[in-house]
């Protein structure tokens, strides 16, 4: 038996700090369900390398999850999502801020069907405050954070870290803030809003 056995999460992230923190949960077991436009993850089209069609990016960050395509917008897709809702105890979403809540997704919306939800938002710059509107992405974080200073020639520009860590970093620490708050749960019944930015 895995420690996340028979918790349920709802994905509703592209890209990869999202990913990467459902990744880690359904690494320890729990039940994700990826919800993906009809288009799909952005990364499902980066490489090469691909492996039968698939991108290794996507492959890597996707892996133990199960896939559903949804369109969020349309009505008929609206009772099997609220179904969904109902039965999770996690989603994790990186919609830019008010966007979920234009779809019916926001933390209100779905914490009304399902007060025991813990749902976890990620974004460039956190759901308020002067950047919520922006954004995010790992290239700008590490430029802003002086990450890219530090890295390359001496006497040179700066460079990028070759590997995304602002994303990983944040995925991370959702899945640790998301276990967390399910350990909370056990105590009050309830679940919470975690935000987190890059």
């Amino acid at each position: 038996m895995s420690a996340l056995s028979g918790i349920k999460v709802l994905e509703l992230s592209r890209v990869l700090a999202g990913p990467w923190c459902a990744m880690v949960l359904a690494d320890l077991g729990a039940d994700v369900i990826k919800l993906e436009s009809f288009d799909g993850d952005d990364t499902r089209g980066l490489g090469p390398p691909f492996l039968h069609g698939m991108s290794a990016y996507f492959a890597c960050c996707n892996r133990n999850k199960r896939s559903l395509a949804m369109d969020l917008a349309a009505p008929a897709s609206r009772p099997l999502f609220e179904a969904l809702v109902r039965q999770a105890d996690v989603l994790v979403e990186n919609f830019r801020t008010g966007g979920a809540e234009r779809l019916g997704a926001g933390y209100a919306a779905l914490s009304a069907l399902n007060p025991r939800l813990v749902y976890c938002s990620i974004s460039g710059y956190g759901r308020d405050g002067p950047g919520a509107t922006l954004p995010g992405y790992d290239y700008a974080v590490q430029a802003e954070a002086g990450m890219m200073a530090i890295t390359g020639p001496v006497e040179g520009p700066p460079y990028k870290v070759g590997v995304a860590v602002a994303d990983l970093a944040t995925g991370q620490n959702a899945a640790t803030a998301i276990l967390a708050a399910l350990l909370q749960r056990q105590a009050t019944g309830l679940g919470q809003h975690i935000d987190l930015s890059l």
